[in-house]
């Protein structure tokens, strides 16, 4: 009977080993089409390793558990997968839309839902659950639904603004980076509007600290591995 047991033991373990190395390279599998689709609009692909970081250090001064920041500083890297799914033409006008290019360009929350929104992991549920949601606005006036406050998903209201301050202070196709002091200044010119105001307090009284953490992403160079070790 001890042996019956201990082989059942070892059969689980066994079991639970390969689901979590499925599961790992899952990930990867889907972070380097993350990375393939922000090559597209970034040309260093750094812009979702500290979308990853900054937005579990945002979650963590939000009062979110260790365990549940980790899992979005995984996920979060995923927000804008589905712009894989655009075409450059789009993706890297130095202009503005038209009607259609918006509506093309606006497609991507969905693409990215759908690209992970398969998978059972929980990981990657999150990941769809943000892709989906980080365009939406507080106000209601964003996409693909309208959402409006808290019925925004949590994970998708950190991710957009984090997602916006990264994003004003890199060069784009169509501007160069904008300073610090802007990109925070238009964060909190949009509190209540695009995003959740407690969220948006929490980003400006630890503008300090966020900041200085992007600056030593910037300078280490980090790779997919730190992102799910979490060092920086």
């Amino acid at each position: 009977m001890e042996r019956l047991v201990g082989d059942f033991g070892r059969m689980y373990r066994e079991r639970n080993d390969a689901l979590n190395e499925v599961a790992h390279a899952h990930h990867e599998a889907l972070f380097r089409l993350s990375l393939a689709a922000d090559l597209k609009d970034d040309d260093t692909g750094v812009h979702i390793i500290r979308i990853g970081f900054l937005s579990e250090a945002l979650a963590l001064l939000l009062g979110e558990s260790p365990a549940k920041a980790a899992m979005l500083r995984k996920a979060a890297p995923m927000h804008d997968i589905g712009k894989i799914g655009i075409p450059d033409s789009v993706l890297k006008k130095p202009g503005a839309f038209d009607v259609q290019e918006r509506a093309i360009m606006n497609e991507h929350s969905r693409m990215g839902a759908e690209i992970l929104g398969r998978s059972r992991i929980p990981l990657f549920q999150l990941a769809a659950e943000l892709a989906l949601s980080h365009h939406e606005r507080w106000d209601g006036s964003g996409y693909p639904s309208r959402l409006a406050g808290q019925a925004i998903p949590l994970s998708g209201r950190i991710v957009a603004v984090v997602d916006f301050f990264d994003a004003l202070t890199m060069d784009r196709v169509y501007r160069p980076a904008m300073s610090v002091d802007v990109a925070l200044a238009m964060l909190r010119e949009q509190r209540g509007n695009a995003f959740d105001p407690a969220i948006v307090d929490t980003f400006l009284e630890n503008a300090v600290e966020l900041n200085a953490l992007r600056e030593r992403i910037n300078a280490s160079h980090l790779s997919y591995s730190d992102l799910v070790s979490g060092g920086v």
